[in-house]
């Protein structure tokens, strides 16, 4: 079985975090948290790293992040661009905005002929996820269904003392296969439990701490680039017409479409490790403080 690869999504634009948090140092020798994850993916199995990038931080994002990728893991990147479109579409008139998760995993297809996950540049993930992560993605397919996997995580582990946080909530079978993942885009930390609202903060709907998110950790098969080389035009013939300006292409919408016409099967691996993210600029100190931690508790070296 080949050794997995890893997306690593890095073309976002930080509008919450005010910059490019993706190449951020989080710790006093310079390291982002794409650098511990990275770390945590060759010690778990994995092969390759495919960075989706956009051209403008090209060179900036390879005197960094690139140089320091370890020896042993082959390096790929692709360019997410918002005119990366199939033929006989155009980039409406005042478009910035990238075309979305499911879009830039796309834009890897030239680099993948193996079993791969996908994460988000700027996500803590701890070393437990890319454990259980390589482990299903190296098994040998039992089925005609393709096996998909995600990391969830306990809503608790996820959330910021420092604002709202977007989350995808999910629902599991007795075989912890997946049901659904419905997305909460403004979810706040409440004592000992979590509230989300729908309508600005008129009301707000209780969410346990213990219940799984995504928190865009997943696993596919190669088959999946395909499939989103299909349902992209799909997505665009829709979004044009109904939010042209911000309609993006998801990675959950475009699995579930998988699942519910009976092409895949999700599989959700429980990490019960602390996520640590930089929604907002108040985040960073909480998440060096917590690098060094682990440091401290040798979980990571100083130098790699």
């Amino acid at each position: 079985m080949k050794k997995p690869a890893l997306v690593i999504l890095a073309a976002g634009m930080g509008s919450r975090y005010g910059g490019l948090k993706q190449m951020d140092p989080m710790d006093t020798q310079g390291h982002a948290i794409i650098d511990y994850s990275i770390y945590d993916a060759k010690r778990a199995g994995f092969g390759k790293v495919i960075f989706i990038i956009k051209k403008a931080i090209e060179q900036d994002f390879k005197d960094t992040i690139g140089k320091r990728v370890p020896e042993g893991i082959k390096v790929y990147y692709a360019f997410q661009e918002v005119d990366a479109l199939p033929e006989g579409f155009s980039v409406p008139e005042g478009r910035v905005k990238p075309w979305g998760t499911a879009h830039a995993v796309l834009c890897a297809k030239p680099f993948i002929n193996e079993p791969f996950a996908v994460i988000n540049a700027d996500d803590y993930y701890g070393v437990d996820g890319f454990k259980v992560m390589a482990d299903f993605l190296m098994k040998e397919p039992q089925s005609e269904k393709a096996p998909f996997a995600m990391v969830g995580y306990h809503l608790g582990n996820t959330v910021t003392e420092n604002g709202y946080v977007s989350r995808g909530i999910c629902e599991v079978d007795e075989n912890h296969q997946l049901i659904s993942i419905t997305e909460r885009t403004h979810i706040e930390k409440r004592d000992g439990h979590a509230e989300f609202t729908e309508d600005n903060g008129t009301t707000w709907t209780s969410l346990p701490f213990d219940k799984l998110v995504s928190m865009n950790f997943f696993g596919f098969q190669p088959m999946i680039m395909d499939e989103l080389e299909k349902g992209f035009p799909l997505f665009l013939e829709k979004a044009l017409k109904e939010n042209p300006l911000k309609g993006e292409y998801f990675i959950p919408s475009a699995a579930s479409d998988l699942l519910n016409c009976g092409k895949a099967t999700m599989k959700v691996l429980v990490s019960k490790d602390q996520w640590y993210g930089v929604t907002y600029p108040e985040d960073k100190q909480n998440v060096m403080d917590a690098l060094q931690a682990l440091k401290d508790a040798g979980i990571y070296p100083e130098e790699f």
